[in-house]
């Protein structure tokens, strides 16, 4: 779903950002509203940015130097901070994304929100969990860049590690993988017992949304399955079924616990 009344304004923290999946980054975020700036921050005279120059020209992002003044500091932290602060304060938009991996920018985010402005964070993998769960969305590099990739997807037949970042393209996790994940099965079972009615039946998107909001870097995608209904069904520990809207050809989807309802 597109979410086009957004307004965007990109901040990329070039010093911590996979220049290979910079493409996959601008793609992804242009599906949830207008792109209205987008900033690359870092002193770009290290040897570390010299091959970032063709494609910032290619996605007409704005580079912005920041000399590293301290050896081993990073100085562009500072810069993209105010310029958040001056882009906030000028009343133009209502979502930010924060490109970078780096735990700095957690109080950034929280600072935004309470603005009441949309968070994105896009990161790796290692991303400290505080700055995850500070964004309303975070987003894990790897996944975009496997989407951008065109490569179909095949059954995984090893044990997935989340919590490390890979340039493997992931793989659907099997309904075992599944199972065994505490913590994700815990979520779906919590979110469908918190949104349902009497009969044990919930709506999946409600349950989704609210998912999200307790797990901003929740995605069914990290798993390897484009629909959060097709997760669900692979786990064969919910019922699923569709509901045909009165007067209209919309439809929508539920889900319900086995273990409490089911058969």
């Amino acid at each position: 779903m597109l979410h086009t009344e957004k307004k965007l304004a990109v901040l990329i923290d070039a010093e911590n950002t996979q220049l290979s999946a910079l493409e996959a980054i601008m793609t992804e975020l242009a599906k949830y509203g207008y792109v209205i700036v987008k900033r690359a921050y870092g002193d770009w005279a290290s040897s570390g940015l010299k091959n970032w120059k063709n494609t910032l020209n290619e996605l007409a992002i704005q580079p912005i130097q920041q000399f590293s003044y301290t050896q081993g500091k990073n100085s562009s932290d500072a810069a993209m901070i105010i310029d958040a602060m001056d882009l906030l304060y000028s009343n133009k938009f209502n979502a930010f994304a924060l490109i970078s991996s780096d735990s700095d920018f957690t109080k950034l985010a929280t600072r935004l929100k309470e603005s009441q402005i949309h968070v994105y964070g896009v990161g790796e993998r290692k991303t400290p969990i505080a700055f995850r769960n500070a964004c309303d969305d975070f987003l894990y590099i790897d996944v975009l860049k496997s989407l951008s990739s065109g490569e179909e997807d095949k059954p995984s037949t090893t044990t997935p590690q989340p919590d490390q970042d890979s340039s493997e393209q992931p793989r659907p996790y099997s309904r075992q993988q599944l199972c065994q994940d505490a913590k994700l099965i815990n979520a779906l079972r919590n979110a469908a017992e918190e949104c349902s009615e009497d009969d044990g039946w919930a709506e999946l998107g409600v349950c989704g949304s609210l998912i999200k909001r307790q797990f901003p870097d929740f995605d069914s995608r990290n798993y390897g399955y484009a629909k959060l209904s097709t997760l669900i069904e692979t786990t064969k520990l919910f019922d699923l079924k569709k509901e045909k809207m009165p007067d209209s050809n919309h439809i929508k989807l539920y889900y319900r616990d086995k273990k409490k309802h089911g058969k």
